[in-house]
C-alpha cells in the first residue's frame, strides 16, 4: 500500500519480455530500414532517465519497434505516451503494451517525418518560449537512415517555433550513430565539427549523454550508438532565418579541407564572385585562411548577419544556386561542342 500523501508508482503487469514479443510476432529487423532492437531494459531505463523528470509528463516515442524503451517510459509514470510507428509489423506488440497500461498509450501508424506534431498534445500544455520547457518530451531510438534528416527537420521547427515546438521548448532525447552524435556536439577545431554542429548548437543546448556499445543491439550494428539530449535555447545564437543559416553553413562546409573562403565563394554568381566574397569576409571580420571546422559560432553569426545585409541589398543573391550555375555552364559547353561537330565533319569530308 502506498504511504499516505504519496501516489503509488505505476507498474506494468507481468508481460512477455521484449525478446519473447519479437518471437511471438515473428519480428525481424529489416536492414533496408536500418532497424536495430535494444532489448536490455537497464539500458532503456538509462536512456529514459536522460530525458529528465517524466512523472505526469506527455511523451512522444519515435519508432518504438518491439517496445523496449516504451516499457521504460511507461514505468517512469508518464501521463500519456504517444507512439508513432511506421512499420505495421510492430503494431500488435504495441497494442499489447497499450492494453497493459489502460488510458496511457496512443498508437499512431505513420511516418514521423510527415506526422503533424503540432496537434499531438493537449493545448493546456503550451508554455511561452521564454518559460521553462513544457511537460512534453520526444524520445526515440532512431534508425540511422532517418536520424539526420529528422533532426534537421526538428531543428527547423525549433527555429520557427512550430511542429512539436509550438508548445514551447520541448526537449528531445534521441539515439544517433556515434559519429553523428560527435558531430552534433563537436567544438570549434574538433575533427568532427560540421554543418550539423552549427545547426544544432546555434538553436539548442546539445549534450552527448553516453555511448551504447553496438553489441547491445539486435542485430548488432557495425558502430556504437550515442544518446543525445537537446534543449532549445531561449535565444538562438544566430538570429537569422533557418534557410539563410543553413545555406551559408552548408556552403562553408562543402569544401571542408580547404580555406573557408573557397566555400563562401559559392554563395555568389561568377560575375563579381571574388569581390563579393572579399566584402563578406572583411565585413564579418573573418580570416579567409581558416578552415571551416576552425570557425567559432560568433564568426558564423557575423557571416550570416553580413550575408543577410547583402541579400537585402540584392535579393537575387539568396535564390542564387551554385550547383545550378555549374549545371548551366556544363550544358552550354555541351551545346557549343555539339554545334561545332557538324562543321568539323564537313571539313573532313572535303579533305
Amino acid at each position: 500500500m502506498a504511504a499516505p500523501g504519496k501516489v503509488a508508482a505505476f507498474r506494468l503487469p507481468p508481460l512477455p519480455t521484449v525478446g519473447e514479443i519479437i518471437k511471438l510476432f515473428h519480428l525481424k529487423a529489416q536492414k533496408q530500414l536500418s532497424q536495430n532492437f535494444l532489448l536490455d531494459l537497464r539500458l532503456t531505463d538509462k536512456i529514459v532517465k536522460q530525458a529528465g523528470q517524466l512523472k505526469n509528463a506527455h511523451v512522444c516515442e519515435v519508432g518504438p519497434g518491439p517496445g523496449g524503451i516504451t516499457r521504460s517510459i511507461l514505468s517512469s509514470g508518464v501521463e500519456e505516451l504517444l507512439l508513432v510507428e511506421k512499420d505495421a509489423r510492430f503494431i500488435p506488440g504495441l497494442q499489447m503494451l497499450s492494453e497493459a497500461a489502460p488510458g496511457k498509450v496512443r498508437i499512431v501508424h505513420g511516418d514521423i517525418l510527415t506526422y503533424k506534431m503540432e496537434k499531438a498534445f493537449p493545448k493546456h500544455l503550451k508554455r511561452a518560449w521564454e518559460d521553462e520547457p513544457p511537460d512534453i518530451h520526444i524520445i526515440g531510438n532512431l534508425p540511422f537512415s532517418v536520424s539526420t534528416p529528422l533532426i534537421i527537420k526538428w531543428l527547423e521547427n525549433v527555429s520557427k517555433k512550430d511542429g512539436p515546438f509550438s508548445y514551447g521548448r520541448t526537449q528531445m532525447t534521441l539515439t544517433f550513430q556515434k559519429e553523428v552524435g560527435e558531430r552534433l556536439t563537436a567544438n570549434p577545431g574538433g575533427s568532427q565539427r560540421s554543418r550539423l554542429s552549427i545547426m544544432a548548437q546555434h538553436l539548442c543546448t546539445v549534450e552527448n549523454c553516453f555511448i551504447i556499445p553496438g553489441q547491445a543491439f539486435v542485430p548488432k550494428p557495425k558502430v556504437d550508438v550515442a544518446v543525445v539530449h537537446f534543449t532549445p535555447l531561449v535565444q538562438p545564437k544566430i538570429q537569422q532565418p533557418f534557410e539563410l543559416v543553413e545555406k551559408l553553413v552548408r556552403s562553408v562546409f562543402q569544401f571542408r579541407r580547404k580555406y573557408c573562403f573557397r566555400g563562401l565563394e559559392t554563395l555568389f554568381p561568377e560575375s563579381g564572385r571574388l569581390e563579393r566574397t572579399e566584402q563578406l569576409m572583411m565585413t564579418a571580420n573573418v580570416d579567409p585562411t581558416l578552415r571551416p571546422f576552425q570557425l567559432s559560432m560568433s564568426q558564423f553569426r557575423n557571416l550570416c548577419n553580413t550575408y543577410r545585409k547583402m541579400c537585402d541589398e540584392d535579393p537575387s543573391l539568396f535564390v542564387f544556386n551554385y550547383r545550378e550555375e555549374l549545371k548551366q555552364k556544363k550544358k552550354m559547353r555541351s551545346l557549343l561542342k555539339s554545334s561545332s561537330e557538324p562543321q568539323e565533319t564537313a571539313e573532313e569530308d572535303q579533305l
